[in-house]
């Protein structure tokens, strides 16, 4: 498997399907709270996409090999669920925590993007959980350049991550995207620095690590779809997609709605205007 580099065009088409992405995680979070369920969010994000934007939800129907069909619009992962999470009639409640993530199909090209909700007020670990996790995504987001590797991404997460006494799930990554929704390579959210491919200008993949409160172990729930954690622990997650550019890097899943970059991200990052 060969990584595809993306010309001028197709990152333009991918810019358009990742602001998409972001756009219809803007328009649900007036909705995420206390009383609705996971299934009223899908119907929303599904009425959204394909009547308001004339796109696809990519997850629907999405069966890759040893699956049966993912049978909604958006993934919805709460508390210990780590991800793949099905929307349900089960209303959420105050002080759950939930990954909303969505991946827009828009004109051949995907667009991938998820973010942490916090329920009512929380608890301070969860929103600790949810902070860091954000942190450690942007950590490897600002090791991205040219001639830097896969490794030294992985790395930095990892480090930050088990630095606050958390813990990296490593059976899932990111990917690289595109035409298709997941293609080479494989983003792993731990490793060794030095390691894996050597980014180069065009590759376009997501950040996207997932991070528990307790062990870094997880197991399949019996839906085949849904991860959980081992110990039930709480686990977060949030992802961009990101492009490699000629100095560094630039995220294609922003929107007006996108949460503050942080604090300590280096200046002269490539950024869409507005953000």
């Amino acid at each position: 498997m060969t990584i595809t580099i993306k010309t001028a065009a197709d990152i333009e088409a991918m810019r358009v399907a990742g602001r998409l992405a972001s756009e219809v995680l803007d328009m649900l979070t007036p909705h995420v709270r206390a009383g609705i369920t996971t299934n009223e969010l899908d119907k929303l994000a599904h009425d959204h996409i394909v009547h308001v934007q004339q796109a696809i939800p990519a997850p629907l129907n999405y069966t890759p090999p040893g699956y049966t069909p993912y049978p909604k619009s958006i993934c919805t992962s709460i508390n210990h669920q780590v991800c793949h999470g099905i929307p349900n009639d089960k209303a959420l409640k105050n002080g759950d925590i939930v990954n909303i993530d969505v991946t827009v199909i828009k004109d051949g090209w995907h667009g991938d993007t998820s973010r942490m909700f916090v329920i009512g007020e929380g608890s301070i670990a969860s929103k600790r959980l949810c902070q860091l996790t954000y942190d450690a995504m942007w950590k490897g987001i600002q090791k991205v350049r040219p001639g830097v590797t896969l490794g030294d991404i992985g790395h930095a997460i990892q480090t930050f991550v088990e630095n606050q006494g958390l813990s990296v799930v490593r059976e899932f990554c990111g990917h690289g995207i595109g035409r298709k929704f997941h293609e080479e390579p494989q983003v792993l959210h731990y490793g060794r620095p030095g390691t894996l491919d050597k980014l180069v200008p065009g590759m376009v993949f997501t950040i996207e690590p997932m991070v528990n409160a307790g062990k870094r172990d997880i197991k399949e729930a019996g839906d085949g779809w849904t991860i959980v954690t081992r110990d039930r622990s709480l686990s977060a997650q949030w992802e961009h997609t990101i492009v490699v550019t000629e100095t560094g890097y630039e995220v294609l899943t922003v929107s007006a709605g996108s949460p503050p970059i942080p604090a300590f991200v280096t200046a002269g990052a490539a950024l869409p205007a507005g953000t």
